[in-house]
């Protein structure tokens, strides 16, 4: 990513997102291109599961992500672009 996008205050390509779980547990992940994955560095591919879920997302919006064992529900807490 070169630039940030016109518009910072919504999830796209090359944020920094950090959600919140219903028991209070946080997170924060990039979502990159599937050749620049690193689970170690928080870094998912933007055609996982979590990434579609947050994708053209809001500070404050709640997340629904369907995963193997269900579903989990999260909020959007914060969105940078560093």
């Amino acid at each position: 990513m070169d630039r940030p996008p016109a518009d910072t205050s919504k999830v796209f390509f090359g944020a920094w997102v950090e959600i919140e779980d219903t028991e209070g547990k946080v997170f924060r992940y990039r979502i990159v291109g599937r050749d620049e994955i690193d689970p170690a560095g928080d870094f998912i591919s933007i055609d996982s599961p979590m990434a579609k879920a947050l994708l053209r997302r809001s500070e404050g919006e709640e997340v629904v992500v369907s995963r193997p064992n269900g579903t989990d529900v999260f909020v959007v807490t914060a969105i940078t672009y560093e």
